[in-house]
């Protein structure tokens, strides 16, 4: 790796957050009755691709990026991006299933990230930005393990996607949320984030939320 790389990978990169820090609550979404919601939770790398890639999907009411498989007092960015914990950055999606599936949230999660590469996304190396599904429930598991033996054959290497139950979410903090469309001219979305949700877009522009 030459030292252009190097540096261009620290530059670029998401555990340096642009430094303004301002509260950026999701209650003013359009109210819904959660009772018709149904949850995903994913980890698929810089949970501010992943969120952004669900956000433009029709039928997800919200993505919310945070923290899942460690303890709820290590729950924070500074000990997660640090790779300190357990957790991986992870984005819950709340979707309503009479509009979109489970299986097509499969598809939507496997084209936003590449699930073969262990414990890394691009220049996001580390645990905290592993591949990883947690299941809430059986059905969600048989979904998953279908989805990954129907893309075997698809990708030159193994798919090392975990496959966990959902035991907790913890919501990170404020700023996190809706990143992507808060700081479009941040480098490491330009550079990272913003292929990746360009290409969850063409693939699935029928699906696509109706722009305002």
């Amino acid at each position: 790796m030459t030292f252009y790389t190097i540096a261009l990978s620290i530059l670029i990169s998401c555990s340096n957050p642009t430094s303004t820090e301002t509260k950026n609550s999701t209650d003013d979404k359009n109210p819904i009755s959660y009772q018709k919601l149904d949850t995903a939770t994913f980890a698929g790398g810089c949970f501010w691709c992943v969120e952004a890639s669900f956000e433009q999907i029709e039928g997800v009411f919200e993505a919310v990026s945070g923290y899942a498989g460690g303890k709820e007092s290590t729950a924070n960015y500074k000990m997660v991006s640090y790779g300190r914990t357990e957790h991986a950055e992870t984005v819950q999606v709340y979707y309503d299933p009479d509009v979109i599936s489970y299986e097509t949230l499969l598809d939507i999660f496997f084209t936003a990230h590449d699930p073969t590469q262990l414990n890394r996304q691009g220049p996001d190396v580390g645990t905290q930005y592993r591949s990883a599904i947690f299941y809430h429930n059986e059905d969600q598991l048989k979904l998953a393990e279908a989805k990954i033996d129907e893309l075997s054959d698809v990708y030159p290497k193994p798919i090392v996607t975990q496959l966990n139950a959902y035991t907790a979410f913890y919501p990170a903090e404020d700023y996190h949320q809706d990143y992507e469309e808060n700081h479009p001219y941040d480098r490491y979305i330009m550079n990272v984030s913003r292929p990746k949700i360009e290409r969850v877009k063409n693939k699935f522009k029928d699906i696509l939320k109706q722009e305002d």
